[in-house]
């Protein structure tokens, strides 16, 4: 079994911070735009040495997309950034409207998703955002597991026409993913080979997935473990491939179960290969303020949660 170690942890907004600002450097067609979180955002070290390419629009979050889809007819490459729910919830209708709807190359950069975005409570911790973009046509959806794939997927984007969804958060979490990793959209990563279970999680969930298989193990369980860090599109070969061997499957993620990322694995074996699923996921809540591990804990969202899904679809193999 593979071991999984790490010596600092970050958060993956940071992540997001330096591969913007790595990509102001090397591309002077990028453009970034904020709705007065720069901060939050780590977009500091961009306007600092970009201010020309970068627009402060204020609480405005609508106009800022409007802005951003007006940006590429010129040829930009715009990245907004503000907090997941404002840059979903709030302003659907511009991104369907004015971006997906004409394929306009924004990349949709949202910071503090997820209960871990802890006390600020259940109206900022949005937990509908990934069903929101992914269906969406054109939209891509990435939802990157720790600073150094954040980094190397903000990066990654860029080379992507077309508009894209990005996903990320507050809290410092095990950064653990190669810091020269090849970003690769739509292509899972295997992190671990069992025989057992398939074990899918994204985001946050990924180092949860992780620490659930060393537990497994130790009950001789053999976990496969696979980063899903592009909802969509979906790796579809790498997962079958996967849950053909293995023959059950149990998926994690900060999202509502609804729409989320097992929503997604579930219709891909509906379709081509029926197997028993657990989903490690929000149960249609809200969330509520508390520390980010105390809600993830109480809705579920940890390690002993993922193990217990999986003790319990083995035994409908």
């Amino acid at each position: 079994m593979k071991k999984y170690t790490y010596t600092e942890k970050k958060d993956t907004r940071s992540g997001f911070g330096a591969g913007l600002f790595e990509l102001g450097k090397q591309n002077d067609q990028v453009v970034a735009l904020c709705a007065d979180l720069t901060g939050s955002l780590k977009m500091d070290a961009f306007e600092k040495e970009f201010p020309d390419r970068f627009f402060q629009v204020g609480i405005a979050e609508a106009n800022m997309m409007g802005i951003a889809a007006g940006l590429t007819i010129g040829g930009k490459i715009p990245f907004t950034g503000t907090f997941a729910n404002f840059s979903t919830g709030r302003v659907y209708d511009q991104i369907r409207q004015s971006i997906a709807y004409s394929d306009k190359n924004v990349k949709i950069c949202a910071s503090h998703a997820g209960l871990t975005l802890g006390e600020d409570g259940a109206t900022h911790q949005i937990l509908e955002d990934i069903g929101l973009m992914k269906m969406l046509p054109n939209m891509v959806v990435i939802n990157p597991c720790d600073f150094n794939q954040t980094k190397a997927a903000t990066m990654a984007i860029a080379k992507h026409h077309g508009p894209v969804y990005l996903r990320f958060g507050r809290p410092a979490v095990p950064n653990f993913t190669p810091a020269d990793q090849n970003f690769e959209i739509g292509k899972a990563v295997m992190l671990q080979e069992g025989k057992d279970i398939t074990i899918i999680a994204t985001g946050h969930l990924v180092w949860k997935a992780l620490e659930a298989a060393e537990q497994l193990a130790e009950k001789g369980i053999h976990a496969e473990v696979i980063n899903i860090h592009t909802i969509k599109p979906l790796d579809e070969e790498a997962i079958l491939k996967s849950v053909s061997k293995t023959k059950c499957v149990v998926t994690a993620e900060e999202h509502q179960m609804n729409g989320g990322l097992g929503d997604s694995v579930a219709q891909l074996l509906a379709r081509k290969l029926p197997s028993p699923q657990e989903l490690v996921a929000v149960n249609d809540s809200f969330g509520e303020s508390g520390t980010p591990d105390e809600l993830m804990k109480k809705y579920g969202l940890d390690t002993v949660n993922i193990v217990a899904a999986v003790e319990k679809v083995i035994k409908r193999k």
